[in-house]
């Protein structure tokens, strides 16, 4: 038998997450919660008995859901945190079906992106539609996963 292995997919070599110990984690930084990406909002660690582990209770909000996710685990054990970047892009257009026309300061568009629902997605519409006005979003990245999050009113 012919031991052949084919690989079908190609990347730069950056994963989407790293590993960091449990108690190095801080609040207001991000870890991978039940699976998802999350900002730490809450966090404390519990001596247990004696010879138990130091637990660390994590509380975290997905940073694209915004659902709470919570997690207990030793503190000496290592805890995935995704690699999350952000980069800003100026509002080009919005499209009839809720996707948002992106460029970046290179010159190269997207249109991949929905325009978020609620008061974040009526304040970019409200933005967009004022005469004169450029407005710049922030595109927020992490395990695959990409949303609009923020926006700004560049003319001022």
């Amino acid at each position: 038998m012919d031991n052949i292995e084919e690989y079908a997919v190609a990347n730069a070599g950056s994963s989407a997450t790293y590993p960091m110990q449990c108690s190095a984690l801080r609040k207001n930084g991000f870890c991978m919660l039940k699976g998802r990406p999350c900002k730490i909002v809450d966090m404390s660690t519990s001596k247990t008995g004696k010879h138990g582990h130091a637990k660390v209770h994590l509380v975290g909000l997905d940073i694209f859901t915004n659902k709470k996710y919570e997690d207990i685990c030793p503190s000496t054990h290592n805890v995935d945190v995704p690699n999350v970047t952000r980069a800003d892009f100026q509002l080009l257009d919005i499209s009839d079906d809720g996707f948002a026309t992106l460029m970046n300061d290179k010159g190269d568009t997207r249109d991949d992106l929905r325009v978020p629902e609620g008061e974040l997605g009526q304040k970019m519409r409200d933005e967009f539609e004022k005469e004169d006005n450029t407005v710049i979003v922030t595109v927020l990245s992490a395990v695959g996963e990409e949303a609009l999050i923020a926006c700004k009113n560049a003319t001022n």
